[in-house]
């Protein structure tokens, strides 16, 4: 991992930041209940790896797309990721405690105030991503609601929440899933949003069909393997080092592949797609270097 890919990661993170503060400056206009911002506040600012945004504005910058747009798509990104980690952390989710380092927004706050910051963190993305200070062009601010919606929705994330649910046996009728079924679950769970990232980067960066369906494939096994990578995390490292509770996986009935198959293979399988991630990219230059050391830091990362 080079110093340059960690330098600019923070960089973008950065940026975003400024981006996120911006955007709930405006937000306050007309007026949001002063406890509703706080909490939306707390649960997006100072924090987090931004590694959503990074790839939005990467994929851009890739192909000489417009870095305000790009951040702004980026910023809409981690609004909608960090909704569904405020839903995620509830008592009838994964009840967990602690996110990012400090206390889950319901604990924080409370359930009603963590319900209300999510449903209005996930309206707040969209309503950036159509307003005309993204970008000019009025066809793709609507292409990339259309994406972020569909990789959000029934179909992507808030669908692989629901079988993940499933899988815990929460509901009659769950059965053992097969290495297929899991993959198709955190596929769409994580690798939906993940994947999105670079193909709105793509759509920014006015990608060719071919060139789209490049980083299309280079963003699906990014997304498979950051899963399979937060996994093996789960099992191997500390609270303190991921900043959330760790070990809750195998406890909670949790569909994995590392459940599935065992550290070893599933790292195997978490190697063979960096490497498709990788391969993916081998049209491009030096120029994709920093797409290629973030398929990389996503295998390697520790945290």
């Amino acid at each position: 991992m080079t110093v340059d890919f960690h330098h600019r990661l923070a960089s973008v993170a950065s940026e975003i930041e400024d981006v996120l503060v911006t955007i709930f400056d405006v937000a306050t206009t007309p007026p949001v209940p002063a406890r509703l911002l706080g909490a939306m506040r707390y649960a997006v600012l100072g924090g987090g790896k931004r590694l959503r945004p990074f790839l939005v504005v990467e994929a851009a910058r890739l192909l000489k797309g417009d870095l305000t747009t790009a951040l702004r798509a980026g910023a809409a990104i981690e609004l909608v990721h960090v909704y569904s980690l405020a839903h995620d952390d509830l008592p009838a989710m994964d009840d967990d405690e602690l996110r990012r380092g400090k206390p889950t927004l319901h604990l924080a706050y409370d359930e009603a105030t963590a319900i209300l910051a999510g449903d209005a963190l996930q309206t707040l993305a969209f309503e950036t991503l159509a307003d005309a200070a993204t970008g000019t062009d009025a066809a793709m601010r609507a292409e990339l609601v259309r994406l972020l919606a569909k990789a959000a929705g029934g179909a992507g994330m808030a669908g692989g929440q629901m079988l993940d649910l499933e899988a815990e046996g929460r509901f009659e009728g769950a059965s053992e899933l097969s290495a297929q079924a899991i993959a198709q679950l955190q596929a769409m769970k994580t690798g939906a949003i993940l994947s999105c990232a670079v193909e709105m980067g793509a759509v920014i960066g006015r990608a060719d069909a071919p060139t789209y369906q490049t980083l299309l494939s280079y963003g699906r096994a990014l997304g498979a393997a950051f899963q399979i990578a937060d996994d093996i995390l789960d099992i191997e490292a500390s609270s303190a080092e991921l900043g959330k509770a760790t070990g809750k996986d195998a406890g909670r009935g949790k569909a994995t592949l590392v459940g599935l198959w065992g550290v070893e293979k599933a790292r195997a399988e978490l190697e063979r797609l960096t490497g498709d991630a990788l391969a993916a990219l081998s049209g491009f230059g030096a120029e994709a270097d920093v797409l290629r050391a973030a398929a990389r830091f996503t295998a390697d990362r520790r945290k």
